[in-house]
């Protein structure tokens, strides 16, 4: 029931109309009897939109493309890792005890989920994982390996861009060309390569994918891609885009309301909506 003590969540980005975070967390809200509900707004904006929502009420949000970097630049507060990552995609707003004004807070929960996926599968520590991509989600994913104590390895098809994330992670970075040469524990997908409706694309030449022992694609729409397909023939342990997208929210969950997130039945919903789809 949505009244006056409905505390106020969402997501920004341009577009959001594909978002499962709504999903997600208004089934979490509704498992646990929260008083809350999450909505997808479209912003163009940052800075207007940030001003919307403090001025509306909003609680927490999450960001997504293509603000996670732009955002930063009108927070009042950033969580160290946040601004080590250089994105956020988590929003907290809080009133000041002494002047009651609202204050924004970012974090970065991506890091942590593509850790906790990963580690379904492997450890993380003393093993080599080759990321394929340059982006936001390749800097998280690669910040979140190299604290884990993972060797990294950056591939991406411009060259200056992966270079410039590799010598940030300082990592080593391979070309496209390079990939035969390239031997490693696990891969991540990084990219939009494979994702709808471009679902037959794929980021890597199949006859390599045997050579790793897990396979992690980012994309979840659709959940078994193209890459995930090939690399279960090859033999490979494989984790969905859907095990990335469930814990960064359920770390979210928890630095919104702080309450332990009912993760089985928010996978469960994210599962049920993408079936409907």
């Amino acid at each position: 029931m949505v009244n006056g003590k409905t505390s106020l969540y969402g997501i920004i980005g341009n577009p959001v109309v594909h978002s499962l975070s709504p999903v997600m967390h208004n089934t979490a809200f509704a498992a646990l009897s929260l008083n809350g509900i999450y909505v997808p707004m479209q912003v163009r904006n940052v800075a207007d939109g940030l001003r919307g929502l403090a001025a509306l009420g909003f609680t927490g949000v999450s960001v997504t493309v293509p603000h996670k970097e732009t955002v930063m630049e009108y927070l009042d507060e950033i969580d160290p890792v946040a601004r080590r990552i250089g994105a956020v995609n988590t929003l907290l707003f809080r009133s000041h005890p002494d002047s009651g004004a609202v204050v924004s807070r970012g974090f970065n929960t991506d890091w942590l989920g593509s850790n906790l996926a990963l580690a379904e599968q492997m450890k993380l520590e003393g093993s080599r994982i080759l990321i394929l991509g340059a982006g936001g989600a390749a800097k998280a994913v690669g910040f979140g390996l190299v604290e884990a104590g993972a060797e990294v390895v950056i591939c991406n098809r411009s060259e200056e861009r992966g270079q410039e994330l590799a010598r940030w992670l300082d990592c080593r970075f391979c070309t496209i060309d390079q990939l035969a040469g390239i031997q490693a524990d696990g891969l991540v997908n990084t990219t939009s390569v494979g994702m709808e409706p471009h679902a037959d694309g794929i980021p890597i030449d199949p006859d390599l994918l045997s050579g790793f022992s897990v396979v992690m694609d980012i994309v979840y729409a659709p959940l078994a891609t193209t890459l995930l397909k090939k690399a279960a023939a090859a033999g490979c342990r494989t984790i969905d885009g859907l095990a990335m997208l469930l814990y960064q929210g359920a770390v979210q969950f928890k630095i919104w309301t702080g309450k332990q997130p009912p993760q089985d039945v928010m996978r469960d919903a994210l599962l049920a909506e993408l079936a409907g789809q």
